[in-house]
Order: C-alpha cells, then structure tokens, then sequence
C-alpha cells in the first residue's frame, strides 16, 4: 500500500514539475511553484484572463508551441498563467494587459515579447533566445518586430481601458466609466447593457463610456478609491466628479448621461453677446461662483449660496426662485450666489454638501449657517436679511472699538 502510495506522488509531482511532454502550455497555479521552476530553465510565459478575446485567440498557438517545446531535450518551458487567479503574480512582474508574453531566462530579467503572434513568429523567437547563449557573432543590425497595439487600448463602443492607457483618456473631456471583476456576478449582469449603453453614445462626443478591470489594472481603482464592483464614477478632465448611485437599467444610465453631458454644454456655450454669470450680480441676477474665483470673489461680505446639481430635480424647482431672489436683493448689501457641484466638487466636499440644494449663508468667505427654511421668495428673503441686520451690528460694534 506504502509502495503505491509513493508511485502516485511521484506521479503527481511529474505531472506538475517534469518536462510535459508534447502537451498544452503547463498552467502554474501558485507564486512559490513558478519562482521555483523560472529558476531551473527557461520559460516562454503567457499571462492571460479566461475572458479576454485576444487570450483565447492565441490559445490554440500558444498550446502548438508548448508541444514543440514541452519535449524532452529541450531548454524551454510553454507555460501561461492566469492573472484572475494569480493577480499577485502577475503584479510582481508588472502585467497590466492581455495576453502579456514573457521570456524568463535563468539569471536575466524577463523580457516582453512584442512580435507577432503566429506559430513560426513565436517559434523564431525562441529559437533566437535559446542561441544566444554561444559567442556572439557578428550580424547585421535587424530590423524591430512589429509591435501590436496594445488589446487594452482598443476602442469601440466601451473603451477598454488600462493602467497604461488610462490617464491620457480620460485627461480630458466626461467619462462614464465602469470599475469591474470578471468574476463579479453584479459586473456580469451589468456587462451586456454597458455595451447597449456604449452604442448609444457612440456618435456623441460629449461623453465616453469606459471600462477598467480591476483584477488586471488594481493601481487605477486604487487610486479612485474603488471598493466593491462593479462601481460606476463620472470622470471630468481626469477628476472624479461623483459615484452613480441610480438604476441600472439601459434607460437609467442613458438618461444619467444625457443629464451629465449636458451639463458641461452648457458650461461649454460661448458668452459672447451674454453678461457673464460672474458679472450678474451689477444687474441684479445671481453669481456663478467657480473654484478658481471663489475665495476672491467671497472674500469681503455677505453671500447667500446655493450649492447645486443641474439634474436634481428640488433644484430646477428652486432656480426660478433663486433667480428671483438675486433681483429682489439686488439694492442689499448681500450677493445671491451659486456654485454647481457637477463642475466644482472640491469646493462642495469642502462646504461638506451632502445634498441638493445646499443653501449656505457664507460671510468673508466663511460658513455662517445653513439655511433649513421653506423655499418661497419671502422665507428666504426674510432669512438673508436677518444676517444683512446681524453684519450691520457687527460693523457697528467694529466702528466702537476702533474709535477707542
């Protein structure tokens, strides 16, 4: 029993570490197993997820070329390794597209295969690699391999995006991008109406739709803070601007989009022939505050903001009434104001706008209170001149102490 024992390990362990003779690319499923092995001979590896299209195109070579090579006799190992379920592994050695090809030869760093990917253009590939190791003769300079564009950065209706080839997209412009884990049951029933969703905003420049695979490209969903799948972000010039917290039905999101973009139109619409927002306030309308001239703009006297979303609906409700606001006190000495949160984030999170509308009574460019009343002309008028009466005091109080 003891003997048969002992013959079916030796049988398991030449199944998993002996040369494979003649069979598909050898699959490692553990970091200490791959360290171990790199180190004995030479590897020819793919690094690839089940999913990805271009992985299972080169599947049927890749497996060729492993039963060339997985034969006795030879100095080079066929092997692959799925970045889905090893993704410390394919971390350690920088995999942040599909498929990676790597040659691991003993003592070198390993080098990225960029050629093509036909069985004699692999074959030729490593019949140079297994050479090299003689005298170096003396050759005429060749010429590169092609390089392939990189799969991840291949555009169409959804844009795959990655580590490399994140930041430029997203630099400038709106991005409604898609944070996922193939194996994300969630991302999976997401998936076909993502690609719906993508269609429908093909023609429209105003917004691209995207996706990032977080078990391939974790440093971009780090950096957006992405902690559960799939999450859904709108991305302005390279800046998250918020988290979709709405439907997920084709419908939703289109109408998501459309709210989104259109809201930087309108921040896009020429002025010329129009008094700029930022110059209402001598005619007696409302200023449009931005991040930029905000701390100038509040920096001497009373403003009465309101914080917004131009696709909140308690928001749209109260323009007209904020309008109206501007103009009734147009003749006091305080500014009706406003700052649209879609456009200016860090400056809502930093007056900590939990909400839509946030009203907020801001004196020399400090939070005074917010305002909780009923939305009507009179309330908030009544309201904004309490504080004018509660300013004129304190000025008062000044003059004192300064003639003293």
């Amino acid at each position: 029993m003891a003997i048969a024992q002992a013959l079916l390990v030796i049988f398991f362990l030449c199944t998993a570490f002996c040369d494979d003779h003649g069979k598909d690319a050898f699959v490692y499923t553990s970091s200490d197993d791959f360290a171990i092995e790199v180190a004995e001979t030479n590897h020819f590896v793919m690094f690839y997820a089940p999913w990805c299209g271009h992985c299972k195109r080169l599947a049927p070579t890749w497996n060729e070329l492993a039963k060339i090579y997985n034969v006795e006799g030879t100095d080079c190992k066929i092997a692959k390794v799925d970045c889905t379920e090893q993704t410390a592994l394919c971390g350690e050695y920088g995999v942040s597209s599909y498929p990676t090809l790597k040659f691991f030869e003993m003592e070198e760093e390993p080098e990225r295969y960029k050629g093509k990917r036909d069985l004699d253009a692999l074959k030729e590939f490593v019949e140079e690699k297994l050479t090299q190791g003689g005298e170096a003769e003396d050759k005429p300079e060749e010429k590169p391999a092609e390089k392939e564009p990189e799969p991840e950065a291949i555009k169409g209706p959804v844009v795959d995006l990655t580590a490399e080839t994140f930041t430029k997209h997203v630099a400038t412009g709106n991005h409604f991008v898609k944070f996922f884990a193939p194996w994300c049951g969630h991302c999976k029933r997401l998936a076909p109406t993502w690609e719906d969703l993508g269609a429908a905003f093909k023609d429209d420049d105003s917004v691209s739709i995207a996706k990032v695979d977080c078990t391939s490209d974790r440093s971009v969903c780090d950096q957006f803070e992405v902690r559960g799948y799939p999450t859904l972000l709108w991305i302005k010039d390279g800046q998250k601007v918020e988290k979709y917290q709405g439907g997920r039905t084709l419908e939703d999101l289109k109408q998501y989009g459309v709210k989104m973009s259109q809201a930087k139109m309108e921040n896009a619409e020429s002025t010329e022939g129009k008094v700029p927002d930022v110059l209402r306030d001598f005619e007696g309308g409302v200023i449009d505050l931005d991040a930029e001239t905000f701390e100038e703009k509040t920096a001497n006297g009373l403003f009465f903001i309101k914080f917004f979303a131009p696709w909140c609906g308690h928001c749209k409700r109260l323009a007209p009434i904020w309008d109206e606001l501007g103009k009734k006190m147009a003749d006091k000495e305080v500014s009706i104001a406003k700052v649209d949160c879609t456009k200016h984030n860090d400056l809502c999170k930093k007056f900590e706008v939990r909400g839509y509308p946030t009203l907020i009574m801001v004196k020399n460019g400090v939070k005074m209170d917010d305002y909780r009343g009923g939305r009507d002309i009179n309330s908030l008028s009544i309201f904004a001149e309490k504080f004018l009466e509660i300013v004129k005091e304190d000025g008062a109080e000044d003059d004192t102490h300064d003639e003293l």
